[in-house]
């Protein structure tokens, strides 16, 4: 039986916490689908990652930016890319065999309107009976919780950014 987990949260290491449940199922010869939204391809955890046998990271192939510094019509057309990428991820998982799922920053692409969370409930109702998700981000619905089975809540209690110290190449991406 697969279960799904949920990182979230204001504190640092969210999508460090569903990495060590990849490269757990990798090693033990488990096939790991890792799909990011909102992100660049600019993080050490991605070239790592793709050098791990077992663990695929799908390329996001569009950066869009900040959602908030977006126009109405940016917004449109990265919801509809976003959306479309997620579809992609959910059909690659239905068809490849794969034990683990990890949707980073799933819950801020929902929350900023980038993916429907209908379509994201309605998956983990649906997914393959054997498959793990770990979902990753900020503020997760009321109905995303409850379709959890693990909900870890990372708290922030003090950080750098607080500081004004701007992010750090291989430790913050």
């Amino acid at each position: 039986m697969g279960c799904v987990h949920i990182y979230c949260g204001d504190g640092k290491g969210k999508t460090s916490a569903s990495l060590g449940l990849a490269l757990r199922a990798a090693g033990r010869g488990k096939k790991v689908l890792m799909v990011r939204f909102l992100k660049t391809e600019d993080s050490g955890e991605v070239s790592a990652l793709r050098h791990v046998p077992g663990i695929e990271v799908e390329p996001c192939g569009r950066e869009f930016g900040f959602v908030s510094q977006m126009s109405p019509g940016q917004k449109a057309e990265a919801a509809a890319w976003y959306q479309g990428y997620f579809e992609k991820a959910c059909e690659k998982v239905r068809e490849g065999g794969y034990d683990v799922l990890i949707l980073d920053e799933i819950m801020a692409a929902c929350n900023y309107g980038m993916v429907r969370e209908a379509d994201v409930a309605s998956f983990l109702e649906r997914r393959p009976e054997n498959l793990e998700v770990a979902m990753t981000g900020r503020g997760p619905s009321k109905r995303l919780l409850t379709l959890a089975d693990y909900v870890s809540e990372i708290q922030m209690v003090k950080h750098p950014f607080t500081r004004g110290v701007a992010a750090r190449e291989g430790v913050e991406y």
